[in-house]
């Protein structure tokens, strides 16, 4: 699986683990790669760690070679990985009118174009399993708009177009190919921090009907779309959010006497 040294990735290959898959951890920081390739093997699972920039296509081909010719086959592919540091207050992202066709390319290769390259080498092997299954982790800024992040926007809204005609070209194969929707996650200590900030912390919360997502939140829904308990499910965005696509964001009114007419 790409993208899964930390955040939602390390959580979905570790699930993907405890379940009796064999793992290969990707991801371009090696020293978080090999600690979750060791977290997984102490558990008693199986990982091998391979250093893979997704916006080069070599390291992209030789991760799936890996998989292969380490673990006999290749069954899942999850696609995680995204150019979080060009996402973000201060980063690369901007409004289509102030954004660089450097900033806008890098974003596009990191979240979209590596897509292409991903299922040119993982298909051919996905045909050969039995209940094979691509998972895509997409952002629910696919279906919101967000100020200022334009590219990753239209980078994840594509995702989530390629995820229903993949699932119909691949069907044929036997491959099904669904994406998670994937609301407010809580990936680092950070964003933790983020949460405690007197404004931004109730007004996050508020969007949500239930609360903020937690990486395991995320492995839950992916080790399930993979899996045979979901072999009637393709094509499908599947938000898991916390409600937050379901709810409008506006106040709260219900306790106000208000006269509105």
């Amino acid at each position: 699986m790409t993208g899964s040294t930390r955040g939602i990735g390390r959580a979905i290959a570790e699930r993907f683990a405890r379940e009796g898959a064999a793992v290969v951890v990707t991801g371009r920081t090696e020293t978080a790669g090999h600690a979750v390739e060791a977290a997984i093997r102490g558990a008693g699972g199986a990982a091998a760690y391979v250093r893979t920039d997704v916006t080069r296509e070599d390291d992209v081909a030789r991760a799936v070679s890996v998989a292969v010719d380490r673990f006999g086959g290749l069954t899942t592919l999850v696609n995680n990985a995204a150019p979080t540091d060009l996402v973000g207050p201060g980063r690369g992202d901007r409004s289509l009118a102030e954004i660089t066709d450097t900033a806008w390319d890098g974003i596009m290769t990191g979240a979209l174009k590596q897509l292409v390259w991903c299922a040119r080498h993982a298909v051919p092997h996905l045909a050969d399993a039995d209940g094979a299954s691509i998972v895509n982790i997409s952002s629910a800024a696919s279906l919101r708009g967000t100020p200022g992040i334009d590219a990753y926007t239209a980078a994840k809204g594509a995702m989530n177009a390629l995820t229903r005609s993949l699932a119909v070209e691949l069907a044929p194969a036997g491959i099904r190919v669904n994406t998670i929707v994937c609301g407010m996650v809580l990936t680092s200590e950070g964003a933790f921090q983020m949460m405690e900030h007197p404004t931004i912390g109730p007004a996050t919360r508020a969007l949500h009907l239930t609360r903020l997502g937690l990486p395991d939140d995320i492995a839950n829904v992916a080790v399930f779309l993979a899996s045979d308990e979901a072999a009637y499910i393709t094509g499908v965005n599947l938000p898991a959010d916390g409600g937050l696509l379901a709810k409008m964001a506006v106040p709260d009114i219900s306790a106000d006497d208000l006269q509105l007419d």
